[in-house]
């Protein structure tokens, strides 16, 4: 669609919801008008229109926190937006990773689980080992101990799979996922940056497609 068609309102602004491209963690909420929209959209580096300060600002301009645009969308009503970026650094100001960490409510019967805060408390027990803790003990006896691991528990999951055991292989390809991110973290490869890998795949495999279709 065209800019032209948003709706913006009487300030000539409109909402922008900000969310991290590869966990999809919302970042912040701030507002466009239809100038920093156009800056946005010719660089694909986030800018916005501050309010207080009545002049457009482009994120990490002095920071060096800038976030690259992957996608954006606007609601049914066409007066909000969901801008999806590649964020360098935190996105708060406060040095937070996103501006929303003040809880105001959360059901105890129900527990956020992603790979990122997996990657984050494996990383934990490396930046400050605990004494009881296995992996812990992986980061102590280093690559050659954790890629024996890796072996380890990449054959147990082909012999799940050769069982054609659904839950065998579950299984054990959650212990083979939780031994790379150990790997990762001992070599500080970032979650981010294999799906950025994967991402770029996905792209090649699409031209291909589109490549033998013609």
């Amino acid at each position: 669609m065209n800019i032209q068609e948003l709706k913006f309102d009487a300030q000539g602004l409109i909402p922008c919801v900000v969310q991290d491209f590869y966990t999809n963690e919302v970042l912040t909420v701030a507002y466009m008008n239809q100038e920093s929209l156009t800056a946005t959209l010719k660089d694909r580096q986030m800018t916005f229109y501050s309010r207080s300060r009545q002049e457009l600002w482009r994120k990490g301009e002095t920071s060096g926190n800038t976030q690259e645009l992957v996608e954006l969308k606007a609601d049914c009503d066409q007066d909000s937006l969901v801008a999806k970026v590649i964020k360098a650094g935190p996105a708060c100001h406060t040095g937070a990773e996103s501006c929303f960490f003040n809880e105001v409510f959360k059901a105890e019967d129900k527990q956020e689980f992603s790979v990122q805060d997996l990657y984050e408390l494996i990383l934990g027990r490396k930046m400050n080992p605990q004494e009881k803790s296995y992996t812990s003990y992986l980061f102590s006896k280093g690559n050659e101990k954790i890629l024996k691991k890796i072996g380890e528990e990449s054959t147990e999951v082909v012999i799940g799979a050769m069982k054609e055991s659904k839950e065998e292989t579950t299984y054990e390809i959650a212990d083979l996922i939780y031994h790379l991110l150990v790997l990762m973290a001992n070599n500080e490869i970032l979650p981010a940056e294999v799906m950025a890998e994967l991402s770029k795949r996905q792209v090649v495999d699409k031209k291909v497609k589109q490549e033998t279709m013609k």
